[in-house]
């Protein structure tokens, strides 16, 4: 294990950004953990500081400093609301990254990172496995949202209302496409993701639907893996290393104009994650990461700049009203937000209404949901407020992770509201034309 001083060392590249910092406090406003908690070293400048001493060895408690760091739903509002333009999410993730190197992944999660992750054929073949005997533990919750909870007592399950897996997984379905552009000229490499391939399936076909009624070619690869989120979020570098090579293998020799994702988060790991950690790669390596991030877009992006959108006609009384949730990561890392609304406005049998606060996160975090539940949930029912003030009947998101959280929280409390993508709402509309 390296000493403090080769911790402190490595800490000493992050020190430029780390100045940066002024402890005006601004990320105390729209901290969505803060918000709850109140603790200083829980909101971006706390957390900053506790860098800055580890580098300086002021602090000799790098497991404390690292507890501290997970505490953090890397939403990235602290980040696109600093005034003095500090990297936060850049230093959070490197700093994980050197601080997991200096104290080791916990035996949990070496396990699934190093273990399962990092295989994708062993962690699908796992994955189509569970669905089969997650009956045994797990009972219907809401036959609306299509969710579960523990069927008996389970301090892991807690009283969650979570999305079971798919029956069969879209890799399944599809385990490999590669048709030829249409009209439209342009052909996509469709980036499913972990969460949309094993629990929200229909997702994927949905865009698959969408890009064949414009006639765009799409190029489906067997075997892709997850996009690293999970294990670069934990500071596991070696896992997302393998993990960014696997994908580079499966998607950079084809030919294609855009590598679409209907998964906020994949889309945010690949275009801004992907070259901010390959930096000490091989040059070959690096540039194949950078072209293929420059080529990555949202999919309601992509339909939106590129393939234009289809109005739809409906001569109806009756609208659905729909309000949208902005996913952290395509509102505040990627500058998304326009698309996804213009998908649901191409659909005459809604009504899109906006939330109060549809900004604000909806507390999952990934693993910080796994971690630290109970604060989740406060964060996930100012959401949930937010969404019955508007009176809708659907709710809708472009993040499959934020689809998980909403579907919690609308569960638990009984209200019928569904929750969609935007792009299967669009899709909808081009069904029935």
């Amino acid at each position: 294990m390296p000493s403090m001083k080769e911790l402190a060392l490595l800490m000493k590249e992050l020190e430029h950004q780390l100045n940066i910092c002024t402890r005006c406090g601004m990320c105390q406003a729209v901290c969505p953990l803060f918000e709850q908690t109140g603790i200083e070293a829980d909101v971006a400048r706390g957390k900053l500081a506790l860098l800055e001493g580890l580098a300086e060895e002021m602090f000799k408690d790098p497991k404390g400093v690292y507890e501290r760091l997970s505490r953090c739903l890397l939403c990235g509002s602290c980040e696109a609301n600093c005034p003095s333009g500090v990297e936060v999410l850049e230093i959070f993730i490197k700093a994980r990254a050197i601080l997991t190197h200096f104290i080791g992944l916990s035996p949990v999660k070496r396990a699934i990172l190093r273990i399962m992750l990092a295989h994708p054929y062993t962690f699908d073949n796992l994955m189509e496995l569970l669905p089969r005997i997650q009956k045994i533990f797990t009972k219907p919750a809401s036959k609306n949202l299509g969710t579960s909870c523990a069927r008996f007592v389970s301090p892991l399950i807690k009283d969650r209302h979570f999305k079971s897996l798919a029956p069969v997984p879209f890799h399944s379905k599809i385990p490999g496409l590669n048709s030829n552009p249409g009209k439209s000229g342009l052909k996509v490499a469709f980036f499913t993701g972990c969460l949309i391939d094993k629990i929200f399936p229909h997702v994927a076909e949905a865009v698959v639907g969408v890009l064949n009624y414009h006639e765009v070619g799409i190029f489906v690869p067997e075997g892709q893996a997850c996009c690293g989120a999970p294990a670069i979020s934990s500071g596991d570098t070696q896992t997302f290393d393998r993990l960014v090579q696997h994908n580079l293998d499966k998607f950079y020799t084809a030919e294609f104009d855009y590598l679409v994702t209907a998964c906020a988060t994949c889309a945010a790991i690949i275009k801004k994650v992907w070259p901010m950690m390959i930096k000490k790669q091989p040059y070959e390596i690096r540039s194949r990461v950078e072209r293929l991030a420059e080529k990555t877009m949202d999919i309601n992006q992509f339909l939106v700049s590129k393939t234009g959108l289809t109005m739809g006609s409906y001569y109806g009384n009756e609208k659905k009203i729909v309000t949208y949730h902005d996913p952290c990561h395509l509102l505040k890392t990627l500058g998304i937000s326009d698309e996804p609304r213009a998908l649901i406005k191409a659909n005459p049998r809604y009504t899109l209404k906006e939330m109060h606060e549809s900004d604000w996160c909806c507390g999952l975090g990934g693993s910080f949901n796994l971690q630290y539940y109970d604060i989740s949930v406060k964060i996930g029912k100012r959401k949930l407020e937010n969404i019955k003030k508007t009176g809708c009947s659907v709710v809708a998101t472009g993040c499959p992770a934020c689809m998980i959280q909403l579907s919690d929280m609308i569960s638990k409390s009984g209200e019928n509201i569904s929750v969609e993508h935007p792009v299967e709402i669009y899709l909808n509309i081009l069904n029935n034309r």
